[in-house]
């Protein structure tokens, strides 16, 4: 691909693949590939969310729903103010609690949609690891709440608190957490990760996998030769660290994945492991590390079952279409536009379409959920079966 970067692009993306380099270099020639996508995402000052790159929106690397349009943040908020109302009934603090709020769009779509609709939050808290991003969403955040006149107070965080009571949201925050990537050969799963040839990062086969880390599905399907995937330890980690700090609420999060079934489909050959640069998508993970964003799906069985081994009321999963629709994203949008004036209502129906298609987000983004010590639980919920949890995955 054909791409142009300036002189600080090329030498700050040389300078990260150094370090990765020697890193490898001692530790005998490989590296997991979770530690490469670590320090390509996460090496402070370097790494693609740690350093300041322009990241979202038109003149970033992807668009997130809440980028698209305000009707994704002010539907959301049908299923928060019933989970809100419960807290005050209580004598709980009303917050919310935002993991990697992008721009800061989410937040202040449901602010405004809030304050619309006459409730007062009392705290909006963000979890932000990206100093760019951190910046501008402090910006939007203080401009919007000056606009609205809410008295709604703001901080940056570095942690979840623990014994967390209130709404905790994640918007495509799972899907760049590390994974570990792994190749079958010979009948085997083996560690497929990072080496240095030719001072060119290259894929290189380790170790067989202790069949105790492989899920069910990687050891009972049957597989082609070189069928290369994922593994999630820890994105699992992560739902189990923040199920056990939530005593009290709501988890909710939106992110592209499939059930495990789906996920470890012996058509899958390659994985779902993405890199993105200019809204280009790109198979290649060692294309200008710290540059582009690495992504991968979400494996949606192992994160429930992390949630429920915390306690956790229940768990929901169904896509974004069909969680968008029960909470009236349509009648939302009649509310802000007039279908009569076309100039004014085409951005909003392009919107919907694009967070509703099938073929666009609708179908591939899931809306996930679990409540936690919640009576009684959330409203007006519908839900598809998650294979491997009948029974316990309804709300």
């Amino acid at each position: 691909m054909d791409i142009t970067l300036t002189s600080l692009e090329k030498e700050h993306s040389e300078l990260l693949k150094a370090k990765i380099a020697a890193q490898i270099a001692s530790q005998g020639g490989w590296m997991p590939f979770s530690r490469y996508m670590e320090m390509a995402l996460y090496e402070p000052g370097m790494g693609y969310y740690s350093a300041g790159a322009h990241k979202l929106g038109p003149g970033g690397d992807f668009t997130t729903a809440p980028e698209l349009s305000p009707l994704f943040g002010a539907a959301i908020c049908s299923t928060l103010i019933p989970v809100l109302d419960g807290l005050r009934a209580n004598g709980l603090p009303t917050q919310i609690l935002e993991f990697g709020a992008g721009t800061g769009k989410l937040a202040t779509s449901i602010l405004t949609r809030l304050q619309d609709l006459g409730f007062v939050l009392d705290r909006y808290d963000i979890i932000e690891i990206s100093p760019d991003l951190a910046q501008r969403q402090q910006e939007r955040m203080t401009k919007t709440i000056e606009q609205i006149h809410s008295p709604t107070q703001c901080e940056w965080l570095s942690e979840l608190p623990k014994n967390y009571k209130g709404i905790i949201l994640a918007n495509e925050v799972i899907d760049a957490i590390p994974c570990d990537m792994v190749i079958y050969q010979n009948g085997f799963w083996y560690w497929h990760g990072v080496a240095i040839e030719n001072s060119q990062l290259i894929w290189r086969v380790g170790s067989p996998v202790d069949q105790k880390l492989l899920p069910k599905a990687l050891l009972d399907g049957n597989f082609s030769e070189g069928y290369i995937t994922e593994l999630h330890a820890p994105a699992n980690a992560w739902m189990h660290h923040v199920a056990k700090q939530l005593h009290t609420g709501l988890f909710l999060s939106f992110d592209y994945g499939f059930p495990e079934n789906e996920y470890y489909h012996p058509q899958r050959l390659q994985g779902t492991l993405m890199a993105h640069h200019r809204h280009h998508a790109i198979q290649d993970p060692f294309y200008l590390p710290g540059l582009c964003d690495l992504t991968t799906h979400v494996e949606w069985l192992q994160i429930a079952q992390s949630a429920l081994a915390e306690n956790t009321d229940d768990v929901f999963l169904t896509n974004q279409a069909g969680y968008l629709l029960d909470a009236g994203i349509g009648d939302i949008a009649l509310e802000i536009g007039d279908p009569s004036n076309p100039e004014t209502f085409l951005p909003i129906s392009n919107a919907l379409q694009k967070l509703l298609s099938e073929a666009e987000m609708g179908e591939l983004f899931k809306a996930f959920a679990f409540s936690k010590n919640l009576k009684p639980l959330l409203p007006g919920m519908s839900l598809q079966d998650l294979p491997g949890l009948r029974g316990r995955n309804r709300l």
